[in-house]
């Protein structure tokens, strides 16, 4: 059996890829071996839930897709050989998706155009979906809105979509989201509809891969909070982050601490300069023991930006800029 194991998520522990054992058939790889791979990645994305994305993370992603690629010759059968490009593109696509959190746009478009073509080669249409998502999130942090809103389209194009309402659910959220970001207002409030209906529908106990165990209701509360912020509606927005935190799992501390910011921004939206400070530190407590990954402090930035645009000449807000500046320098 092939065996690679990942260190645990812990304060300062980066993800590291252990040396595969050699297996006991060095001439065949089998499913066994596959689902040993697939093993490893689940503790990548566990390692991601914990603290976002970072480079040893991304750097054992591509440790994973490159020995699965090289097992190629060594697959027992055609189906065999599937499935490791099926487990290279996920690998990759973790790669890319640690790369965005980590606001590395350059790598991550590098590691999602890999991963689609490894995704085509495995006839994976969920990794496929999967490359799309990603795709649309990294082009609304470059701010091409539009190209974000044509990849949220491509990933409701893909066919898993009409068989796993989960799927057309998350990619109908994110084309929410890039229509609320050009200011569609109602192209926007459709799209999240249609991904409320599209939930409601979805299996719980459908089997589906580790990456996507982040979506659900919490989720999709989550994403319709900024769509409500983006298109204005901040009272709407707060009442949304309130609900999403409600619910996202403890373990989920960086998908905790950007609802928390969202939270912050809809108060601070509405005038609410006190408590919107006081709900944005407590980002710095959700993430203490944590490195801040990239999109965790472009959010934050974007709030300290707009509080001194709102308020800037209360104490309140000096003394959160300070704060704010201690934090960034973290590591």
């Amino acid at each position: 059996m092939l065996r690679r194991e990942f260190l645990s998520a812990t304060a300062g522990t980066a993800a590291a890829a252990v040396t595969p054992v050699p297996s006991t058939r060095p001439n065949r790889v089998g499913v066994s071996d596959v689902i040993e791979l697939r093993k490893g990645l689940d503790g990548l994305m566990a390692l991601d839930a914990c603290r976002g994305g970072h480079e040893a993370l991304e750097s054992a992603a591509l440790s994973g897709a490159r020995h699965a690629v090289s097992l190629q010759q060594k697959a027992a059968t055609q189906r065999v050989r599937q499935r490791l490009f099926s487990v290279a593109a996920d690998y990759t696509a973790t790669a890319a998706w640690s790369a965005i959190d980590a606001r590395q746009s350059d790598r991550a478009e590098r590691h999602l155009e890999r991963a689609l073509q490894l995704a085509g080669m495995a006839r994976d249409m969920v990794a496929q979906l999967r490359v799309w998502n990603s795709y649309a999130m990294l082009t609304h942090q470059r701010q091409e809105h539009t190209k974000a809103v044509d990849a949220a389209y491509a990933a409701q194009a893909i066919g898993i979509t009409r068989r796993d309402p989960l799927y057309a659910s998350l990619a109908h959220a994110r084309t929410a989201l890039g229509h609320a970001t050009l200011g569609n207002r109602q192209a926007a409030l459709r799209s999240i509809g249609y991904a409320e209906e599209a939930l409601s529908k979805a299996g719980r106990e459908v089997p589906r891969p580790s990456w996507v165990a982040f979506y659900g209701l919490s989720e999709l509360t989550a994403i319709t909070a900024i769509v409500r912020d983006r298109l204005g509606d901040s009272a709407e927005a707060e009442a949304a982050s309130h609900r999403a935190l409600a619910s996202i799992p403890r373990k989920f501390h960086r998908n905790r601490a950007l609802a928390t910011a969202r939270l912050a921004l809809a108060q601070l939206h509405q005038g609410e300069v006190d408590q919107a400070c006081g709900t944005a530190s407590g980002v710095f407590d959700l993430m203490a023991g944590y490195p801040i990954p990239g999109r965790l402090r472009s959010l934050i930035g974007d709030f300290y930006r707009d509080l001194i645009t709102l308020s800037p000449d209360t104490a309140l807000a000096g003394e959160w800029g300070y704060r704010f500046r201690s934090h960034w320098s973290r590591p």
